[in-house]
C-alpha cells in the first residue's frame, strides 16, 4: 500500500512514519522532498513559491516510482506543497501545481491527515512560522474535504502517537479485509 502521511510543519508527520516503520518492517520510508533535495539545492527562509513548487515537483517524480503493491510510507504528499502554496498566495502559480499533484496523487493507495488541533498536544516553537502553519494545515483541511481534486481515501487521526499508530493500522486492516 502507497500510503502518504499529510499535515502542516510540526504535526507529527515523522513521529507517526518513524513509529509505523518500526512496526512494518517490510515497508520503506519515503522521506519529505526538502530532505532529498536540501544536500544539493538551497531554499530561502522562509519558502518561496518557487521553493515550494520545486518540492512538489521532486514528490510527483518520487511517487511516478512506486508501482500499484509497492509497502510505501510517504512523508508528505503533492497536496501539500498545493496547501502552502495557496498559504502564501501564490498566484497564477497555484493551477498549475493543482495540476501537478493530481498526477502525483494517482499515485497514492491512501492519505493520512494529521489536522491541527488543541488535543494532541503537539506544540511547535514560534520559530516555526506559526501563522505559514495554521494557514497551510486550513488550506489542506479544504483540498482534502472537497471535491476539486480526485483523492485516494482519506482518513484523519488524531491523539497520541500510539493512538495514531493504532488508527492507520486499523484502517489498513480493514482495507486487507475487502480486498481479500
Amino acid at each position: 500500500m502507497r500510503i502518504a502521511i499529510v499535515g502542516t510543519h510540526c504535526c507529527g508527520k515523522s513521529t507517526l512514519a518513524a513509529d509505523f516503520l518500526a512496526a512494518h518492517r517490510d515497508y520503506v520510508h519515503e522521506p519529505e522532498p526538502y530532505e532529498w533535495l536540501e544536500e544539493t539545492e538551497s531554499f530561502a527562509d522562509p519558502p518561496t513559491a518557487q521553493d515550494f513548487y520545486r518540492q512538489l515537483e521532486f514528490s510527483v517524480e518520487r511517487l511516478r516510482g512506486y508501482g500499484r503493491g509497492a509497502r510505501v510510507i510517504i512523508e508528505r504528499s503533492p497536496l501539500d506543497f498545493v496547501a502552502y502554496l495557496r498559504a502564501i498566495d501564490a498566484g497564477d502559480i497555484v493551477d498549475g501545481a493543482i495540476e501537478l499533484a493530481i498526477d502525483g496523487i494517482r499515485h497514492l493507495d491512501l492519505i493520512v491527515f494529521l489536522p491541527l488541533n488543541g488535543r494532541d498536544g503537539i506544540i511547535a516553537p514560534e520559530s516555526e512560522d506559526l501563522e505559514l502553519r495554521d494557514s497551510a494545515n486550513e488550506h489542506l483541511a479544504e483540498i482534502l474535504a472537497g471535491d476539486e481534486i480526485a483523492l485516494p481515501p482519506v482518513i484523519e487521526v488524531h491523539g497520541t502517537p500510539a493512538e495514531r499508530l493504532a488508527a492507520l493500522e486499523r484502517e489498513i486492516a480493514n482495507r486487507d479485509k475487502v480486498c481479500s
